[in-house]
């Protein structure tokens, strides 16, 4: 490990941006909380011991407790002297294995994790019938067959620019405008495996989830394509519109 001097003197802060992978089952999300165990508290503790101060990370975004991510993106503001690569060794040397730094580089001041981001995917597995114990923790497990081509009439309904009020997070409506335009919404289907990849121009809290328990029930029969149209428009949630469960969500990429 370097020493706080050795990092620090005489040099100027150069800000760093990350791209990371993380099984988020074991944590409670990404964003710092009160109790901590969240992905952005042990990586600011790792920061801390390396440079001897509160350093503060910016994601692209939250996710929640239980959701993964295959490509997390997130800057920070340090000085360091001694390159890219034993940068990324020195903090992912003290994270656990279930979060990995897959590039670290210094980038201009002038990026934001959060603010430049153009657009996210993200992908849900649903596994249909009793999935393999060892995928239990990275799929949502349904015991029912789904009505597929309604399934994927409901998908046409949804893909475009809307209001998607209905399909938000019942605790969290303080954005600007709930708006988002749903770029891509494809819905792939080998034997009991089942895709849901969603792009959009950003997600509201829960969004993706909430995306994916209609087209569930829409499957299961409780509801109708026609009925998602109906919600988009009236801006209501209503109860069958669930939200699916965190373990089958990841982050797939940040669009920038």
């Amino acid at each position: 490990m370097y020493s706080v001097c050795s990092v620090v003197k005489n040099h100027k802060p150069s800000r760093w941006k990350c791209v990371c992978a993380y099984d988020g089952g074991p944590f409670n999300g990404w964003q710092s909380q009160e109790g901590g165990n969240t992905i952005q508290d042990l990586i600011e503790k790792q920061l801390k011991k390396i440079f001897g101060r509160q350093i503060r990370i910016e994601g692209s975004g939250r996710t929640d407790s239980g959701v993964h991510a295959h490509a997390q993106v997130f800057h920070f503001d340090a000085a360091w002297r001694h390159g890219a690569g034993k940068l990324r060794l020195a903090l992912q040397t003290g994270l656990p294995r279930s979060i990995q730094l897959k590039t670290l580089r210094a980038v201009s001041a002038k990026f934001h994790a959060r603010f430049n981001a153009k657009g996210k995917i993200y992908r849900y597995h649903l596994h249909l019938g009793a999935a393999d114990p060892f995928e239990t923790a990275y799929c949502w497990s349904l015991n029912r067959e789904l009505d597929w081509p309604a399934v994927q009439a409901a998908a046409k309904v949804l893909r475009g620019k809307h209001d998607f009020w209905a399909f938000s997070g019942e605790n969290d409506r303080t954005y600007e405008t709930t708006v988002r335009d749903l770029r891509r919404l494809d819905v792939n289907r080998k034997g009991p495996r089942i895709t849901f990849t969603f792009e959009a121009d950003g997600f509201i809290y829960k969004m993706a989830r909430s995306l994916t328990g209609a087209l569930v029930n829409v499957g299961l029969g409780k509801l109708t394509p026609s009925d998602l149209a109906g919600l988009i428009k009236s801006r209501r949630r209503i109860p069958t519109v669930v939200t699916a469960p965190p373990q089958g969500l990841f982050l797939v990429k940040v669009i920038y």
